[in-house]
């Protein structure tokens, strides 16, 4: 049995999809993210789907970023956090995510920032402690992960379902 030709080795493949996203802080290194306007209780940071087009996932990071909020991210991309997401109930293929260190958001920055209100309703920075409180579990451990590597300056791995290995 020989080699099959690249489309038909392709269709033997485990599908998966990619996000990528900007981690920012404040001065004083509180986490940033903003409110879904579709769904409540969920927080994110700016970042989205890799889409048909999108050169590298950073550049997707970069674009979704200035789409959500204004933010024009021009500093080089530095990885904080690869992260893989099992399927699930819901979603039948894995997704793989790749979150960049958005640097640090001064109150000059802050104040510049426009949401799309057809994404986000509002934006927040606070302590990691308080950000337990407001995210759900999943997200609020891959934002202490990302806390964590930008504190050691150490890019990290998140597997879910799973455990983080740095």
């Amino acid at each position: 049995m020989g080699w099959l030709p690249p489309e038909q080795y392709v269709q033997t493949l485990p599908n998966a999809t990619m996000y990528a996203a900007l981690y920012f802080t404040d001065v004083h290194g509180n986490p940033f993210a903003l409110r879904s306007a579709q769904k409540v209780e969920a927080w994110q940071f700016p970042g989205g789907n890799v889409e048909h087009g999108d050169i590298t996932p950073f550049a997707t990071a970069v674009r979704e970023c200035r789409e959500e909020t204004g933010i024009n991210f021009v500093e080089p991309p530095r990885l904080l956090l690869t992260h893989f997401l099992a399927p699930e109930s819901g979603w039948p293929c894995a997704k793989i995510g790749f979150v960049f260190d958005g640097g640090v958001l001064t109150p000059d920055d802050l104040d510049r920032i426009v949401l799309d209100p057809a994404e986000h309703s509002e934006w927040l920075i606070q302590p990691l402690d308080e950000w337990k409180r407001v995210m759900s579990p999943r997200l609020f451990a891959r934002t202490a992960v990302l806390f964590e590597a930008r504190r050691t300056n150490s890019a990290t791995f998140l597997c879910e379902p799973g455990h983080v290995t740095s």
